[in-house]
């Protein structure tokens, strides 16, 4: 038995430009099935607060993460800021960061540049022993397009948006034994060129968090960073090895913050 729907011109007059409208929608979609790269890293950095007052500090922040382990660079970062506090639990800061972006296509050797302005207001508090850090920060980033292996002499320009929550638990009276460090940080951005990915990514972190001295500490675990590209269907998800270190001096005898 033939269908009537092939078998009337009329029918198909109503329904061919239906089909022809929903047809590349439907391939589309078939195309941007959601494709995960799971990759192994390591992340570490060292980050310093340099006090020169009771209302001043420097800040300033270098990272190295690798791809696959130890294996391939993935990024270089360095950032730098003056910081005002406000009281000894809120901070506001501003500053520059610059980031050397690897090639992530096999035999590509031009790094990416990117240039960064930031803003970011830091809130720290306490609950029941257990340290409360949150912290937004707005930047504004300026990355360079490399096709074919070369500088194209174009940017993508994106503002995004962070907010982190972290948590310092104590286990021990002892402050010198270590503590569990835990914390999430979402990024959203917006921007021309920001079609599909207004969710950037996802960064969660459980470790613990040591006291060396009175000025430096570290904390260390795994952190996934989940992260979504330009394409929209396209992700990151990272499981990283993470190390940074925290070196708090002061220029001052004695501050009140």
């Amino acid at each position: 038995m033939k269908s009537r729907l092939f078998s009337d011109p009329g029918a198909l007059k109503i329904f061919l430009p239906l089909i022809i409208i929903l047809f590349p929608g439907i391939l589309i979609n078939a195309q941007a099935a959601r494709q995960v790269n799971q990759q192994s890293q390591t992340w570490f950095s060292i980050n310093t607060t340099t006090v020169i007052n009771d209302h001043w500090s420097i800040i300033a922040d270098v990272h190295a993460r690798q791809n696959h382990f130890l294996a391939r660079d993935n990024f270089e970062f360095a950032r730098a800021g003056i910081q005002y506090h406000i009281d000894k639990h809120l901070w506001v800061a501003m500053g520059y960061g610059h980031m050397w972006v690897h090639p992530a296509t096999p035999g590509w050797k031009t790094l990416s540049h990117e240039n960064r302005i930031y803003q970011q207001v830091t809130l720290l508090s306490t609950f029941h022993h257990i340290s409360i850090l949150q912290r937004f920060r707005n930047e504004q980033r300026w990355q360079q397009k490399i096709a074919a292996d070369k500088f194209t002499g174009k940017c993508r320009f994106t503002d995004r948006f962070r907010y982190l929550l972290g948590f310092t638990i104590p286990v021990f009276k002892n402050d010198k034994l270590p503590a569990i460090s835990l914390s999430d940080e979402i990024l959203l951005q917006t921007g021309k060129e920001v079609v599909y990915n207004t969710f950037d990514q996802n960064r969660f972190f459980a470790g613990i968090r040591q006291k060396i001295t009175k000025d430096l500490a570290f904390d260390t675990g795994y952190m996934i960073v989940y992260q979504q590209k330009y394409s929209g269907y396209q992700y990151d998800l990272n499981n990283t090895f993470r190390l940074f270190f925290y070196y708090a001096p002061s220029l001052v005898k004695k501050h009140k913050i």
